[in-house]
């Protein structure tokens, strides 16, 4: 059985309506500490358009979810921090593994960093299961803030992009 083509591109000033899905309501965002406001998913839309660490992720031509990374301080200097969402029709198929390991693609064509972490809250199953799917390894809990005004405990994973560090897909 084949899975969905997954592909990522470019986040264009059409994708609006997608963010909006993704974190303008409740039931995407449990644990991301409620829906977002107009005037924070306005200023996410000015960061992702034209960025080339934010894409869109397309299934068979389809905009279905979003996956971005960015520099954080952390292993005593600069690495990346990656995030990930999908519409919650298209959980479940494989869609948010074939776009992270893209994406892990481009940061190491990149070069810049050599590891990538993650931050999943601790109660978020899917998204613990993903890192640990695609090899990442897991540091220990940490507090922080998110969004800011909201404490919440997550893991720290971390992946070594100059180590491969993605394992085959157990299918």
């Amino acid at each position: 059985m084949t899975g969905p083509t997954v592909s990522i591109e470019p986040w264009t000033a059409d994708d609006r309506p997608l963010l909006d899905a993704l974190l303008g309501v409740p039931e995407m965002t449990e644990y991301l500490g409620g829906p977002e406001s107009t005037s924070k998913l306005d200023e996410r839309q000015a960061r992702y358009v034209n960025n080339p660490r934010s894409m869109r992720i397309v299934v068979d031509g389809e905009a279905v979810g979003w996956v971005g990374y960015w520099e954080v301080e952390a292993d005593g200097g600069q690495s990346w921090e990656t995030g990930w969402s999908v519409r919650r029709e298209f959980w479940g198929r494989g869609v948010a593994t074939a776009a992270m390991r893209l994406l892990l693609d481009q940061m190491r064509r990149e070069g810049i960093h050599r590891y990538v972490h993650a931050t999943p809250t601790i109660d978020n199953a899917a998204s613990n299961a993903l890192c640990r799917k695609l090899g990442f390894e897991l540091l220990e809990e940490i507090d922080f803030e998110y969004p800011p005004g909201n404490p919440v405990r997550g893991n720290d994973w971390r992946l070594d992009l100059a180590g491969g560090g993605m394992k085959a897909d157990p299918g």
